[in-house]
């Protein structure tokens, strides 16, 4: 028994994103000089089936404990930075749909003719719809109907929210980070599963499935800097009337870095409040919308969302219409939301996206899977992009009430101020 913690805190203590890259590495070398080996195929079809039994119990919680204490205690002051997160991850989403309908990249997944069956037009993808919001919420689980899930979650997150003692919250909230807890479980196989996965992958379609999974991740990648390098600063130049990349990079350095690594937006919390603090922002401000936007700001995740999701209907062959494209920028805002804070915890979310387009659960999980060999970059980005934006339009929010009450904006000093606070802590250190 010792000799197995030993084991397993050994594996424990080595980074994911080695772990993964090593397993990639195996299944990669298997498939192409042991291909008999069939039975290694089983990992990757145990992680996919992990995955898609947690994924709708993730959705549900999440949502519902975010929404049942949400709200308590902001004021009018927070509408400005609410609206300013669900704003750039909106346009995230939409950036997406865009570059995906120019691309259309298509990804090696296993797919039947069953899953070839999509709605045909836009009365039906209603109806279709709004029967899923209402579909039994029990039935929703069980199912995977994600859009009736997160129907159910929102519904009763309110309705908690509204009706429900301080102690009930406490026990949805606790129920959440179990939850979490279980999904970082799952996701500590990821590297057995990618190596099952790869094996399997290769073995069906060749190394040349690697050209289409570089094809994804460049779509990927080029939204992610596109919106940290365009969107964002012209959104921070509309409120603020001044050159915004100083504030832009400074972010980049202080946040996105330490995120790039850390690959969770929560555990960038405490990174975000010092940097806040340091920006000389007010700390009742934003002690309350840092951790708001680690649950809410998800341009990266909108992305992730929309991209791969895309990908797997055109790799379905299923029809997606400019309505329905609409729309899931919306579903893919609304579910990034609700993405976990956890490493990769928006890949999924990608089944909800799906289930609007048409496109099975088992393809589903499997992008989920695409989406996993490439995290790796994908998910680092992600959370880079995340994470520093939680304090630029924290940043951005404030420094606008600055200027209505006539204050002057100056970077410079602001950064100036910012090192003679660190040097005299540092001073203090040392007495």
């Amino acid at each position: 028994m010792k000799i197995l913690k030993k084991i397993f805190k050994f594996y424990v203590d080595v980074p994911l994103v080695l772990r993964i890259a090593v397993g990639l590495a195996i299944g990669i070398t298997f498939g192409l000089l042991l291909p008999s080996w069939e039975f290694l195929a089983v990992f990757g079809e145990v992680f996919v089936g992990a995955l898609k039994a947690i994924a709708p119990i993730l959705v549900f919680i999440l949502v519902l404990s975010s929404l049942s204490s949400a709200g308590n205690g902001l004021g009018k002051r927070f509408t400005k930075i609410i609206s300013l997160y669900l704003l750039t991850t909106f346009l995230a989403a939409a950036l997406s749909v865009i570059v995906s309908f120019i691309f259309k990249v298509k990804i090696p997944l296993t797919v039947t003719e069953a899953d070839k069956s999509a709605p045909t037009g836009l009365g039906q993808v209603f109806r279709v719809l709004l029967l899923n919001m209402v579909q039994n919420p029990v039935s929703a689980l069980i199912d995977g109907n994600y859009v009736g899930i997160l129907t159910w979650a929102v519904i009763l997150g309110f309705a908690v929210r509204g009706l429900a003692k301080e102690s009930t919250k406490n026990v949805l909230k606790d129920l959440s980070d179990a939850v979490s807890k279980v999904v970082g479980w799952v996701i500590q196989l990821a590297p057995f599963g990618i190596m099952g996965l790869v094996f399997s992958s290769i073995g069906e379609y060749g190394i040349e499935m690697f050209v289409d999974y570089g094809a994804l991740l460049l779509v990927l990648v080029g939204c992610m800097l596109f919106t940290f390098l365009v969107v964002n600063p012209f959104i921070v130049f509309l409120f603020l009337k001044k050159n915004p990349y100083p504030l832009v990079f400074k972010c980049f350095k202080d946040s996105g870095i330490p995120a790039f690594f850390t690959r969770s937006s929560a555990a960038n919390i405490p990174v975000n409040m010092q940097l806040c603090k340091n920006l000389g922002l007010d700390e009742d401000y934003y002690s309350v919308a840092i951790p708001l936007g680690a649950t809410i700001n998800m341009d990266g995740a909108a992305i992730t969302i929309t991209v791969i999701s895309l990908s797997a209907a055109f790799s379905s062959g299923v029809s997606v219409n400019i309505f329905v494209a609409i729309l899931l920028s919306f579903v893919a805002t609304l579910g990034a939301c609700g993405a976990s804070g956890v490493a990769g915890g928006s890949l999924l979310l990608i089944p909800m996206a799906c289930s609007l387009l048409g496109v099975s659960a088992d393809v589903a999980m499997q992008a989920v899977a695409v989406g996993f060999i490439i995290g790796v970059i994908q998910d680092s980005l992600e959370t880079a992009l995340n994470s520093s934006g939680d304090v630029i339009f924290a940043a951005t929010a404030e420094y606008s009430e600055w200027k209505q009450h006539g204050k002057e904006i100056n970077f410079k000093e602001i950064f100036k101020n910012e090192k003679a606070e660190q040097s005299k802590e540092l001073s203090s250190e040392e007495v």
